[in-house]
């Protein structure tokens, strides 16, 4: 049931929408996923809703659920000890987790959005999921305990984590089975990975964060993702730059907090030879270019290439021809760039210019399938 998908829900009361919901699910016998979603729908009666889980619990095994209920409904209680595999809870709050009583023997999967929890709470909530190997934090509001925000977190059974829109003094994570870690719209003081390297796939976007560990041993690391950040060059690098199994490197909309660093394309090549999937945007800071063109050594499994710019000058065009010949085994690229409403005939003529470079260049790479995307 999903308020924003079926528009005659927004056309009935609440208590309609519960009575049409209770003879629904009244009517199922076995049943194992129940999704709520009622974003558009202002408040249900607690009492309805737990005649809802009393009756599903004992074989559910997927629960999505956001409804917003008077007082609030404590899912943790009703739904502790059954065999629930993936829970997903939004807009509600979490208090005086027990997990001894509150129990989940069976959940792989848990998201929490938009739901107040303290951090204590969220600890102790990680701690009564003994299988859990996907978190979802996003939004959470952390009740603070003193002046500062430390969120600690243990979980060995852990492979994926997504953390979007949380702001911390502290965010340490132990978890030695850790494969995916992404952060997005983040405000972090400290961020700590503790594992023992099995770490695949490390996102990061729209992060602020002042320091940033995730482990010493990531030799095993195959995608590195940063995209709008303030990167330290030296340190980041020095974590990355034992991978040698990187498939993937995106570097966008990166920042050099030291104005003097430049990433060369010689220093990519060298450290990750195994690399098939390049994604760089084109900066031009006064005068130095990142990613630049010094060294020859090929990324000879290069097969697919992002490039892109957010002002667009000539020497662009120049980056773009260098980066085709040093990828002898390119199969595609991808070329993003950023069009402002307004244009002066300078900007129109620089366009101009690289639209003629471009097909002039590709008549000289048939074998790579090109494609353009504008904003």
């Amino acid at each position: 049931f999903n308020s924003n998908d079926l528009p005659p829900y927004r056309d009935i009361t609440p208590k309609q929408l519960e009575i049409l919901i209770t003879q629904t699910i009244f009517q199922t016998t076995g049943l194992q996923g129940l999704s709520i979603l009622m974003d558009d729908v202002d408040e249900f009666s607690a009492s309805t809703v737990i005649a809802w889980l009393m009756y599903t619990r004992e074989t559910l095994r997927r629960l999505f659920y956001n409804v917003r209920t008077s007082p609030n409904v404590n899912i943790l209680e009703i739904c502790g000890r059954q065999k629930l595999e993936t829970l997903a809870l939004a807009h509600n709050s979490i208090t005086g987790v027990e997990p001894n009583f509150q129990r989940f023997p069976c959940l792989k999967s848990l998201s929490l959005s938009h739901v107040s929890i303290s951090a204590l709470d969220l600890s102790l909530l990680l701690t009564a999921c003994p299988k859990l190997e996907s978190l979802e934090l996003v939004n959470l509001e952390i009740a603070m305990s003193d002046a500062q925000v430390t969120v600690e977190l243990s979980c060995p059974t852990l492979k994926s984590i997504y953390v979007e829109a949380i702001s911390l003094d502290k965010f340490m994570l132990e978890a030695d089975s850790i494969e995916r870690l992404h952060l997005r719209d983040c405000a972090l003081e400290l961020f700590e990975l503790i594992g023992i390297g099995t770490l695949k796939y490390f996102k990061i976007d729209d992060v602020s964060v002042i320091h940033l560990d995730i482990g010493e041993t990531i030799d095993n690391l195959e995608v590195v993702d940063v995209s709008n950040f303030t990167i330290i060059w030296p340190k980041f690098y020095q974590m990355i730059s034992r991978s040698s199994k990187l498939r993937k490197l995106r570097l966008w909309d990166v920042a050099f907090d030291d104005e003097d660093e430049v990433v060369d394309l010689e220093t990519i090549a060298v450290c990750f030879p195994r690399l098939k999937h390049l994604a760089l945007s084109y900066e031009l800071r006064d005068g130095v270019m990142h990613y630049g063109l010094q060294g020859s050594s090929n990324l000879e499994n290069v097969m697919v290439l992002e490039l892109g710019w957010t002002v667009i000058n000539d020497l662009f065009s120049h980056w773009v021809e260098e980066l085709l010949k040093r990828c002898p085994n390119l199969r595609k690229m991808i070329i993003f760039g950023s069009v402002s409403e307004v244009k002066s005939h300078e900007e129109c003529q620089i366009l101009a210019n690289f639209t003629s470079s471009i097909v002039q260049l590709m008549r000289k790479y048939m074998n790579v399938e090109v494609h353009f995307e504008f904003e």
